[in-house]
């Protein structure tokens, strides 16, 4: 059986797709960057509760308060990003929840009292929608160079509060010249897949 998705699309958006490593000065936009949040932002998650945050870093003050913050080998990529994004789980989302999820208000009271609890569902959920971020930053014809080499708590005190965890860095844009590393290998369908 075929899949729906027309070659090229699949293309775009998977099998070509890889993490980009260098980028061109080309500015991404805020339209672009709308664009991408409005298509991602359909993408489900438990009882409809969009945990994820996006935290933009594009003023030079901004991305030289961010680089000391990660790995060495992720330095010098993220300084010369047109975009980077901070994306974020808010561990507070269940105050959102009776506008979020209408048909059970309720579900912010009876399941999201206890911090751990929404830390780990604003964790899971929003890695949901971080992966539906980068696909969305495909769709928008650019490449993404998500991260996660970098001090958690050190971004976590110097762009956020206790209430976010971070979960990934983001640089986005056109890829520049050598963007990629060689493709690497995948696990086949019968190494993955278990049938009971």
């Amino acid at each position: 059986m075929s899949l729906v998705l027309d070659p090229a699309a699949q293309d775009l958006l998977f099998r070509e797709a890889r993490t980009a490593n260098a980028f061109t000065d080309e500015p991404v936009t805020d339209e672009q960057v709308q664009a991408i949040y409005d298509l991602v932002k359909y993408g489900p998650t438990a009882f409809n509760q969009t945990p994820l945050r996006i935290t933009l870093v594009r003023s030079p003050e901004a991305r030289e308060r961010l680089v000391p913050h990660l790995a060495e080998g992720n330095r010098a990529k993220t300084a010369s990003a047109p975009l980077v994004a901070i994306l974020s789980a808010d561990n507070e989302f269940h105050e959102e929840l009776p506008h979020l999820f209408p048909a059970a208000p309720q579900i912010k009271d009876v399941f999201f009292t206890e911090r751990p609890v929404r830390e780990n569902a604003a964790g899971l959920n929003a890695a949901l929608q971080a992966a539906y971020f980068i696909v969305g930053v495909r769709a928008a014809g650019l490449a993404a160079g998500p991260m996660t080499g970098f001090d958690f708590e050190g971004v976590r005190k110097e762009f956020l509060d206790d209430d976010h965890s971070p979960l990934m860095i983001v640089n986005i844009g056109r890829p520049g010249p050598d963007a990629w590393y060689p493709r690497s290998p995948r696990l086949e369908f019968d190494q993955v897949v278990t049938t009971v």
